[in-house]
């Protein structure tokens, strides 16, 4: 990333770092974990105790630290792991067969990831069963260490770097990766037959903020013992940071769409006035719409193509995801909004051409408010990248309303990892945007955009050709600067839609909003398409 915006720690890149890691068992019979470790222990928990557990535990935990001023761990991993390279990161695996409760049968099993590199912050860990919690202890046996990791291993309670869930997901004989939480407040999940791509965070603050971004961590994880019939899987997080303290409460519904249900409980030491509730952090190289130069024999690169918006007007709104020249922030200001996310909506492996990466396996992410989150506004933030290894899109909702200092604000959110969100049969959406320049025979200005619509399928299926004959919508295109020219609508019948087209004008503009809707004569829902070209 790039102009002045700080980065997170999470990842050195996109591809890999998340893929490897340890896990923590337990022997005795209720937990299924071993016991702490003995003497040569230097640290330990300080959060994720042992100890009665209910579901305001953390609640009460986030609201005493929020009471005193901002500590960071202060506890340091020995030398040696800090110093660990990338490829000696990669080199600690975790040993499949002491995953917990990988010997229960039952429907979930847990693993953690091993400390070092850039997770130099111990997260803790604690498992929850008939209203007890039992810390993890970290303990060396749990990993296998390659031979690039220098040895031996120090000795200590010195936590984790964060967790990953293992379900059934896709055959009932195989525990596949589900979800994981790892860096900061970073979590990402994906949807039957899917692939990692885009991640969600557990809050954003001062997100391009020319100060700097904040961010806050899950200090400690508290996960509670499925049932053998239990479907979903709960989390308890505490996260914790220079402005705010906060409880969170994850249920994991792995599926298509894997659902994550997620309640809060923010305790803000000081105003918080730069704030992003459900924030969504995903990768935008380049597409059909937006080359810009590049030289790469893939057609597109990408883990989002678009954010989809469903207003509390109802308006379903679609806006392609670019990469600028310089860092552009975006805001659609909504009531009560029904939901926004980052979609990929290319579904076909020829619309990358990548065997490693398969882009076309990755999730969406959707966000679904539970209740009204009030007057406020869904913010896009695009970074410039050269590069598909950095994410450069962010996007979240920020209340219009700074959260006070000293008080308590609660908020709930489901999470859809999967397919677009259903819209109605019928619904009229975007398949493709592209732009080129308008005038190929002489060096001009003006732009050519070309957008292709078709009708939706029905719930749970991508989208598939309307019926015939079409019937011709009228369409209108609006500029909030320039002028826009040559506007026509017509029948596609490569993909039994339409495809609208217009020229634009931006005269010695550097920055223009567009707009355009369709309008049917029988009055069916139709996606608004918006965008910013900046010059």
């Amino acid at each position: 990333m790039s102009n002045g915006v700080r980065t997170s720690n999470v990842l050195l890149t996109r591809r890999g770092l998340m893929e490897q890691g340890g896990v923590m068992t337990l022997t005795t019979a209720l937990f299924g974990v071993a016991p702490a470790l003995a003497s040569d222990t230097k640290t330990g928990p300080k959060f994720a105790t042992d100890g009665p557990f209910n579901r305001s535990t953390v609640i009460e935990i986030a609201r005493a630290l929020a009471k005193k001023p901002f500590q960071a761990p202060q506890d340091k991993l020995p030398e040696q792991l800090t110093k660990l390279t990338y490829d000696q990161y990669r080199d600690i695996r975790f040993k499949p067969d002491r995953a917990i409760w990988a010997k229960t049968g039952l429907p979930f099993q847990m693993e953690l990831f091993h400390s070092g590199f850039y997770f130099k912050d111990p997260v803790e860990v604690a498992l929850v069963d008939n209203g007890q919690a039992r810390h993890v202890a970290y303990d060396p046996d749990m990993f296998t260490f390659g031979p690039l990791v220098p040895k031996p291993m120090p000795q200590g309670d010195f936590g984790f770097a964060g967790i990953r869930i293992h379900a059934p997901i896709n055959r009932k004989d195989y525990y596949d990766e589900v979800c994981v939480f790892q860096g900061a407040s970073y979590f990402r999940a994906v949807g039957r037959g899917q692939v990692y791509g885009l991640s969600a965070r557990g809050l954003a603050i001062k997100v391009a903020d020319p100060e700097g971004e904040e961010f806050p961590s899950f200090r400690a994880f508290w996960v509670e013992a499925p049932s053998m019939k239990s479907d979903s899987l709960v989390i308890y997080a505490l996260l914790d940071s220079q402005s705010c303290s906060g409880a969170y409460r994850f249920t994991l519904s792995p599926g298509l769409p894997t659902r994550m249900d997620v309640e809060v409980s923010l305790f803000p030491r000081v105003a918080l006035g730069k704030l992003g509730l459900a924030p969504g952090t995903s990768m935008y190289y380049f597409s059909d719409n937006s080359r810009h130069d590049i030289d790469d024999f893939r057609p597109q690169v990408h883990d989002s193509d678009g954010l989809l918006m469903q207003t509390g007007r109802n308006e379903r709104i679609w806006r392609p995801l670019a990469n600028p020249a310089r860092l552009q922030i975006s805001a659609f200001a909504d009531t009560g909004p029904r939901g926004f996310g980052l979609m990929q909506r290319d579904r076909s492996f020829d619309d990358y051409e990548d065997l490693e990466s398969s882009f076309e396996r990755r999730p969406s992410l959707w966000i679904e408010p539970v209740g009204d989150w009030g007057a406020g506004a869904v913010t896009l933030v695009e970074i410039p990248s050269n590069s598909e290894i950095h994410d450069n899109i962010v996007a979240y909702w920020a209340p219009k309303t700074p959260i006070p200092a000293n008080s308590e604000y609660n908020f709930a959110y489901r999470t859809h990892w999967g397919l677009d969100p259903d819209p109605p049969p019928g619904t009229v959406i975007v398949a493709a945007t592209r732009s080129g320049r308008a005038n190929i025979a002489a060096p001009s200005a003006e732009r050519l955009f070309v957008i292709d619509y078709v009708a939706a399928a029905a719930p749970g299926a991508n989208p598939a050709p309307a019926p015939t004959p079409l019937p011709m919508p009228k369409a209108n295109v609006t500029a909030s600067v320039g002028k826009i020219s040559d506007v026509s609508i017509r029948v596609n019948d490569k993909i039994n839609g339409w495809q609208l087209s217009f020229h634009l004008d931006p005269a010695n503009e550097t920055s223009i909003e567009l707009r355009s809707t369709l309008a049917f004569d029988d009055n069916r829902p139709v996606e608004t398409w918006v965008y910013r070209w900046t010059a």
